[in-house]
């Protein structure tokens, strides 16, 4: 480690990793390297191919705060043309001298003789590095259903997060084991080409209208002409994504009024009476995700498409058995059944006390304003547990947080700190603190179940307030909430009452 320049690895090179890359370039920091196991920039974006594939956040939004592209071609866009905007980014913020693809890391353990984290490829390379910032993200590990005879289908079957483009689709029978996010946009797809297509929904899901439009070359020119419109166009939308965090609490007005347009495109869409009262949840608006589609629904009402409103209970050779006890034969298995989320198993992490960091995490994964956890020293996510703002694109939190990130590692070298390892008092001050919010929203509701809550009925994903609360409290982080490491010695913790993580806008919310 050179003086002010720790060896910095960031894996993954999606959106999180290339805002991790070029914050430390601004910030002057050059020793680092991207480790990417892919063969190009993009994360999920790059590894996930499903037809019909898109982001159900308006375009100009999701988009790093400090590269608009005036140059998308509708309000909301599909995967090449993200993958495409990610690998411009990439390129045009001087990240390939830093980035290695085809590096896939097996292991990370931490030095303590050395403090420094030592990393193990899949091909047998040993790299060190005195910082590690996991930016992997969280949609990429495939979550298949618990239940009997998923190896005994002889026909063909996949998830949807690993589609295999070598089936020929046409005049198949198919079916599609969910029908959440990955759902909306695949069945539109199959339901052309199918012969028949079975969608099983285990839960209906509230659904908005996309009201996708193309914007026109006029409108592209006046974007690259008038880069504010872009900024005016962001502000506007940003306003739109605040009522979500308002129809997502509980009691607030907002809930209702989400609700009743959610129905009322739904009645005007599904004229079917039964198959209407079948895609209408019985849970909260936001206790599950809420989804965006123009074609889901009409797609429902095709001759040649059936929604069963039940359960996976059992895979036979020839096809499936429903929780209600239908048998239905069919060529091809889609599970659209989700992902692992945050799966810190996905790579062997073990910290300074000799412990994983699978088992430390367990079933109520914590970090410190999601970013870092005690016992890994200089170990730090880009999007760590409950390190996700609702109510904010993703790129801006990911670019909040690697700002914070790196603005410590810059306050390290400057005062000769070889390491740092949050306190863990102030992490369960904090996650305590967490655990009182969560109740206020339905997707932290103790009777909301879904893929924002794990198997133990705790809420490891999103952070229990808005994108203004996020940024007061990154703005109070310093280094004497960690415990850290000068010149060899340990430096003594600070005084309990030296420093509260609590900064005056959460004081008024609690």
């Amino acid at each position: 480690m050179t003086q002010n320049q720790p060896r910095i690895g960031i894996i993954g090179a999606g959106p999180s990793g290339i805002a991790c890359g070029r914050e430390l370039l601004r910030q002057g920091l050059t020793d680092f390297t991207i480790l990417e196991a892919l063969d190009a920039p993009g994360g999920t974006w790059r590894v996930q191919s499903y037809p019909g594939l898109a982001c159900d956040v308006w375009a100009h939004s999701y988009s790093f705060t400090y590269a608009p592209n005036p140059d998308w071609s509708a309000n909301f866009v599909e995967r090449a043309e993200i993958q495409e905007y990610l690998a411009k980014c990439w390129e045009e913020f001087g990240l390939r001298p830093y980035t290695r693809f085809n590096t896939s890391i097996e292991s990370a353990h931490w030095q303590e003789e050395d403090s420094c984290w030592r990393l193990r490829t899949e091909a047998g390379e040993t790299l060190d590095f005195d910082v590690l910032v996991n930016a992997m993200g969280n949609q990429h590990t495939p979550l298949y259903p618990d239940v009997p005879g998923k190896d005994r289908f002889l026909g063909e079957s996949w998830h949807a997060a690993r589609w295999n483009h070598d089936v020929d689709l046409d005049g198949k029978r198919i079916v599609v084991v969910g029908s959440a996010a990955s759902a909306v946009q695949i069945v539109p797809e199959l339901a052309k080409v199918a012969k028949h297509l079975t969608v099983l929904q285990r839960s209906a899901n509230w659904i908005m209208p996309r009201n996708r439009r193309f914007y026109t070359s006029a409108e592209r020119r006046m974007f690259r002409r008038f880069p504010r419109l872009i900024a005016l166009t962001r502000r506007v939308q940003g306003f739109l994504m605040g009522q979500v965090e308002h129809a997502a609490t509980i009691g607030h007005p907002r809930m209702d009024q989400f609700e009743w347009y959610a129905r009322q495109y739904l009645a005007r869409t599904i004229d079917n009476p039964a198959l209407r009262a079948a895609l209408t949840p019985d849970s909260r608006y936001q206790c599950k995700r809420g989804l965006i589609s123009d074609d889901f629904y009409p797609a429902l009402k095709r001759d040649n498409v059936e929604l069963i409103a039940s359960g996976l209970e059992e895979v036979t050779e020839n096809g499936i058995v429903t929780a209600d006890g239908r048998r239905i034969d069919v060529d091809i298995i889609v599970y659209c059944t989700g992902y692992r989320i945050l799966d810190f198993d996905r790579i062997d992490v073990v910290g300074s006390e000799g412990q994983s960091l699978a088992a430390a995490m367990g079933d109520t994964p914590k970090a410190y304003k999601g970013i870092t956890t005690p016992g890994f020293p200089n170990y730090f996510f880009a999007v760590g547990p409950n390190g996700l703002v609702l109510n904010a694109p993703y790129f801006k939190t990911a670019e909040r947080n690697v700002e914070t990130i790196v603005r410590l590692l810059k306050e390290m070298g400057e005062s000769g700190i070889r390491a740092v390892d949050v306190r863990r008092s102030l992490t369960e001050e904090y996650f305590h603190w967490m655990t009182t919010q969560f109740g206020k929203f339905s997707w932290g509701s103790p009777d909301c179940h879904s893929y924002y809550t794990n198997a133990a009925g705790h809420a490891p994903f999103l952070f229990p307030g808005n994108f203004k609360h996020w940024l007061e409290l990154h703005d109070a982080i310093g280094l004497d909430d960690f415990n850290v490491v000068a010149g060899g010695d340990v430096r003594p913790q600070p005084s309990e009452k030296s420093r509260s993580w609590i900064p005056s806008l959460v004081k008024q919310r609690s």
